[in-house]
């Protein structure tokens, strides 16, 4: 059980959400969407270099999705906490359908219909055989929302994937659906929400700080 402050932070579950570590699509800028691609090996110490930072922090629960990408990330920091990973597939990223698989190039070039309402950010808008950005957000939210309700006080991690995250901060702050991105959703970013079961408020977004030492480790790689 997490330790709390006072009565009224046991109203409350402290969510930490975390993307998962990188992965080789993602360096290629490549739509993975619900395709299970596994982390790479910068997201491997991604992910060990996480469940250090973590370690300390009194986490109830480890959630994530069960795409590999997530679970592997998932998985040092529930050994660390000396706890199970608990798949949860409402936690995947958003499905993009026949676009899964293309480059952000491929698309413009061979879907600029379907590349222009994707940029566009129109919530409506579904790929072919995909999930539209309203079906996305709500799922996102409401499985957060949900979680939350499962631990009233306690302090409980995610690991899902960038949409997902993208989802909980404009619900949190208030950004509507179509507004443009300007916050960072980083690979293995730590973000902390808070949830009074019905609402999130935003505590921290996309510390990496953890991930420093391995960003000054590939410089010296590169320079040696």
């Amino acid at each position: 059980m997490s330790q709390s402050t006072g009565p009224q932070s046991l109203a409350y579950t402290h969510l930490i959400v975390i993307r998962h570590g990188e992965t080789a699509w993602n360096r290629e800028r490549r739509l993975q969407g619900q395709l299970d691609i596994p982390l790479n090996d910068t997201g491997r110490a991604q992910a060990r270099a996480l469940a250090e930072a973590l370690a300390g922090e009194p986490i109830d629960a480890v959630y994530s999705s069960d795409l590999g990408r997530a679970m592997q990330t998932a998985a040092p920091l529930a050994e660390t906490l000396g706890l199970q990973v608990r798949p949860e597939r409402r936690l995947r990223e958003r499905c993009y359908g026949d676009l899964e698989g293309m480059t952000y190039a491929e698309v413009a070039e061979k879907r600029p219909e379907d590349f222009a309402r994707w940029q566009a950010r129109v919530p409506d808008y579904a790929p072919p055989e995909g999930e539209s950005l309203r079906e996305f957000h709500d799922r996102a939210v409401e499985v957060a929302l949900y979680l939350s309700r499962r631990h009233p006080g306690e302090r409980i991690a995610l690991v899902a994937h960038g949409g997902v995250l993208d989802c909980l901060y404009r619900e949190a702050a208030g950004m509507t659906l179509e507004a443009p991105r300007e916050h960072e959703l980083l690979n293995a970013s730590v973000n902390r929400l808070r949830c009074d079961t019905a609402h999130l408020t935003l505590l921290q977004w996309a510390d990496v700080s953890h991930l420093e030492a391995l960003a000054l480790d590939e410089v010296d790689r590169r320079v040696s």
